[in-house]
């Protein structure tokens, strides 16, 4: 999460909106964890 709001950060954003999470399946018995949201500019 903290970087996510970095990156909207650095796009200028002050918001994320419709933040998701995702998981996958790796090799060895792992897991990945994805994040990912809209970066946006709330006035």
């Amino acid at each position: 999460m903290s970087r996510m709001m970095q990156a909207a950060a650095g796009l200028g954003a002050n918001a994320i909106l419709n933040v998701r999470f995702a998981t996958s399946s790796v090799a060895g018995g792992a897991a990945e964890l994805f994040a990912y949201g809209t970066a946006a500019q709330v006035q």
